[in-house]
């Protein structure tokens, strides 16, 4: 079992990110929307180490990375539910900051949950009964999240490399292209220096 990898962040997308260690070997991780962020705001990105889980199946083997272990018991227990597979556990994650999933899983808001996309009304209740407990006693530091713009209004300042970036992660995370293109230009719109990770992160709550 592969604990962590430890080296050079060589390419880096909302959804992945690839890790050349120092043996020579890339390894392609997928990652959540909070691990995009923090790989980003790291100051050596020389030396990156992301948690591992390993999902094994006859038709596939992946990857998927954390930036702390915290995240990772997140995602380890969103998988222990029926029904919740690694895309639909990475999109949960991508959605929330573990301080906000532990906050609506806890308070029991499976109205909030039911955003995310391959959620139903029955998978989001199984989520909220299955780990209300088990999140309660997992340490998260309650400032983890990423900041909001406040709203403006200005279509000509759009950053059409920003926009593009969050449609394409989004189409990923298995949101249609046309749906993600009309969220993602009025946040754009109404944020013009609004962040990749924090387009995506309001689109998949509006998607």
């Amino acid at each position: 079992m592969i604990e962590y990898i430890v080296g050079k962040i060589e390419e880096l997308e909302p959804t992945q990110a690839v890790i050349e260690t120092r043996g020579g070997v890339g390894y392609g991780l997928n990652i959540s929307l909070n691990t995009y962020s923090r790989i980003n705001e790291t100051q050596d990105p020389d030396n990156v180490r992301l948690y591992v889980v390993e999902i094994i199946r006859e038709d596939c083997y992946a990857l998927y990375g954390f930036y702390d272990k915290v995240e990772r018991e997140l995602f380890l227990l969103l998988l222990s539910v029926s029904g919740i597979g690694g895309n639909t556990a990475r999109t949960i994650l991508s959605a929330f900051s573990p301080a906000e999933l532990q906050s609506v899983i806890s308070s029991g808001n499976d109205a909030q949950l039911k955003r995310v996309k391959g959620l139903g009304t029955k998978t989001a209740g199984r989520i909220i009964v299955d780990l209300k407990d088990k999140v309660a006693a997992i340490g998260i530091d309650t400032a983890d999240g990423l900041a909001q713009q406040n709203p403006q209004t200005n279509m000509q300042n759009i950053d059409s490399f920003v926009a593009d970036g969050a449609i394409q992660a989004l189409a990923v995370l298995g949101y249609a292209q046309n749906a993600s293109k009309k969220v993602v230009d009025k946040i754009c719109a109404e944020n013009p220096d609004i962040t990749v990770e924090q387009v995506i992160k309001q689109a998949l709550k509006l998607l």
